[in-house]
């Protein structure tokens, strides 16, 4: 089926009936299904539904795998890919801070994700290009992570998210 096919197909089903008795139901159809037959469809089902219903196309991610009827266990390399994959559940902005202000800011930020049971952070820090010595609050951030208890896994972020001017950081 080509797009143009689609299109026709969408403007026929989803096109409103034409005259004054086009909306009327029928005498003695009181639309319930009787006893061993399937419900009434309705005439102009959802092309949308109805793609859905013809591919088969289901969320796999909603779905947690079942094995014998209990819950199947997560393994802790299955749970670490998806953490890395997850986006951060919060991030803060260190733009235009001192080291000091920094300090206080990340242990203020950390305090309150590990309370909320966050498992995801974001820290934009910035490249350090405008800095007179280089990256200050880059290091000061690596130095929050190093010494932070329940700071884990960290590493810096993607292209989409900042790249070496973001840190995300894994809570324990």
């Amino acid at each position: 089926m080509n797009f143009g096919d689609i299109l026709d197909q969408w403007d026929n089903e989803t096109a409103k009936p034409q005259g004054k008795k086009a909306g009327r139901k029928e005498k003695g159809n009181s639309g319930s299904a009787g006893k061993g037959e399937a419900p009434a469809q309705p005439a102009n089902p959802h092309p949308l539904a109805v793609w859905l219903g013809k591919n088969d196309i289901y969320d796999k991610d909603a779905e947690e795998p079942e094995l014998h009827g209990a819950k199947a266990v997560v393994s802790p390399g299955e749970k670490r890919r998806r953490l890395l994959l997850r986006k951060p559940d919060a991030a803060i902005d260190l733009h235009g801070l001192t080291r000091d202000e920094a300090w206080i800011a990340l242990d203020a930020f950390f305090d309150d994700a590990k309370r909320r049971g966050f498992l995801k952070l974001a820290i934009i820090h910035g490249k350090g290009n405008h800095s007179q010595g280089g990256a200050i609050l880059k290091h000061t951030v690596r130095e929050f992570i190093e010494r932070c208890p329940f700071a884990g896994e960290s590493g810096f972020g993607d292209a989409a998210s900042g790249g070496s001017g973001t840190t995300w950081v894994l809570l324990k």
